[in-house]
């Protein structure tokens, strides 16, 4: 008799896990975890299935176990594997990067705005997987990586037009260490963003479970508890006050689809430039033809939202040490805060 597997996939544009959840059935005769996940999971290694075990991803009764661990009928398995290599193409492109640290597991990469993290229908080339493949293997300069083990292994991103650090596994037991950690929320990571408007309060939490708009898919929003999306915590803390505009730091609990673009917007306080949310226009200040064109010159200077991952820690996969990077605002995002700067000490 099978086993009912449900919650598979719990994975996002930031955080790519799958999230397993199987009551075994009460029929079912003792055997070794290891062969009996094999028997069960489709497309799943043994070697996948050992390095979620080395991991601690691997739970019954949400405790960890030993691949000699034999299943007993009614027990709960949950486990929590990086998402598998995706169908599409990957093709090594010699486009820059910038590496801040890389070792035999992992590399860390301060992505720049404008650069999409993975390939995808419609958009095939220039994105940073494509660049690490080449990083990788330049000898295969413009051919397909075939093997899944020479791909590079996303277990988080961040938005096409948000710069900052991203962390990429080298090695599958690198993967699969990495997103236990995003799913056990462990993972420390901060934002810095420049938001419309002037928060009565210099800290706060936002919560609200966010999933696509129902009327745009492009776009997400924020639902009440239940009723659509997941679950969703951005915590955030004045840095800067400009009146008309205010600069913080995010701290997330989860890693959303848009998360900070969207529960900033669903506070009254849309991402500036940020488009997609509301941002790219005058929500704050006057409506002087000078102010107007302050305003648009300062849009000019970032390709969409002022949003940047300032700071990524984690443990290390291998041995467990305390890893943490912290990487400034780009230029463009500087120039913008330069501005504000100077235009607000200029109007008061």
């Amino acid at each position: 008799m099978s086993s009912g597997i449900e919650d598979q996939e719990q994975g996002d544009q930031e955080e790519l896990y799958e999230h397993h959840r199987i009551l075994v059935d009460r029929g079912q005769s003792l055997m070794r975890i290891d062969k009996f996940l094999m028997a069960r999971m489709e497309n799943v290694s043994r070697n996948r299935i050992q390095n979620a075990m080395d991991a601690g991803s691997i739970l019954v009764h949400g405790k960890p176990v030993k691949p000699s661990y034999r299943v007993k009928p009614a027990d709960v398995i949950t486990i929590v594997l990086a998402h598998p290599p995706r169908d599409i193409k990957i093709i090594a492109e010699d486009i820059p990067v910038e590496i801040v640290y890389e070792d035999e597991e992992l590399i860390i990469v301060n992505k720049h705005a404008g650069m999409v993290v993975h390939p995808a229908y419609g958009n095939y080339s220039g994105t940073l997987v494509n660049a690490l493949a080449f990083h990788f293997h330049p000898e295969l300069l413009g051919q397909s990586i075939e093997s899944e083990n020479e791909r590079p292994g996303l277990v988080h991103r961040i938005d096409k037009n948000t710069s900052g650090l991203i962390v990429i596994a080298k090695t599958e037991k690198a993967l699969t260490h990495l997103a236990k950690q995003f799913y056990d929320r462990t993972i420390n990571r901060h934002y810095v963003a420049l938001v419309w408007g002037n928060p009565e309060n210099d800290s706060g939490t936002v919560t609200g479970h966010v999933g696509r708009n129902l009327a745009d898919r492009k776009a997400m929003d924020v639902f009440p508890a239940g009723d659509h999306g997941k679950h969703a915590v951005t915590h955030y803390r004045v840095l800067e006050r400009f009146g008309y505009v205010t600069l913080i730091e995010c701290k997330l609990e989860t890693g959303r689809t848009h998360q900070i673009r969207v529960h900033m917007k669903h506070i009254g306080h849309p991402l500036f430039n940020d488009e997609l949310y509301g941002g790219k226009k005058i929500l704050k200040g006057t409506t002087f033809s000078k102010y107007k064109q302050f305003v648009e010159n300062c849009f000019e200077l970032m390709p969409g939202q002022a949003l940047h991952a300032r700071s990524l820690g984690f443990r290390h996969p291998n041995g467990g040490r305390e890893m943490y990077f912290e990487r400034d605002i780009p230029d463009g995002f500087k120039k913008i805060l330069e501005r504000w700067r100077t235009y607000t000490g200029s109007v008061e």
